[in-house]
């Protein structure tokens, strides 16, 4: 079942339609936030997923990051990772499994 993504003309706020089956959009639905007519199509958002070690190679340690990029858990250790690479230093096992820890937040939990 496909799902179609409408963006409203009036308030610009997004609505998901599911279509069933054989069923076929004929005229684009109306806004499900202010119940307008005017509504267009508009291309769904999607993920793209990356290794970390993808993620490891364009990391560019010299730029600074905003807040956001901490939130992510899965940033916990990017930069310590790359810096010992480009210096040529093998953290080892133990620095591994730490990052790993702190990523699930079991570190954390450990340490209360």
């Amino acid at each position: 079942m496909p799902i179609f993504e409408y963006e409203c003309d009036r308030c610009g706020r997004v609505s998901s339609h599911v279509v069933l089956g054989s069923e076929t959009i004929r005229r684009a639905p109306a806004c499900l936030h202010c119940k307008s007519s005017r509504t267009h199509r508009v291309l769904s958002s999607f993920a793209v997923v990356e290794t970390e070690a993808s993620r490891l190679d364009s990391f560019d340690t010299s730029r600074p990051r905003d807040e956001s990029f901490y939130r992510d858990s899965r940033n916990v250790g990017l930069w310590a990772k790359k810096r010992a690479r480009e210096m040529g230093v093998d953290l080892g096992d133990k620095f591994e499994n730490t990052v790993e820890q702190a990523r699930s937040g079991k570190l954390i939990k450990d340490q209360l």
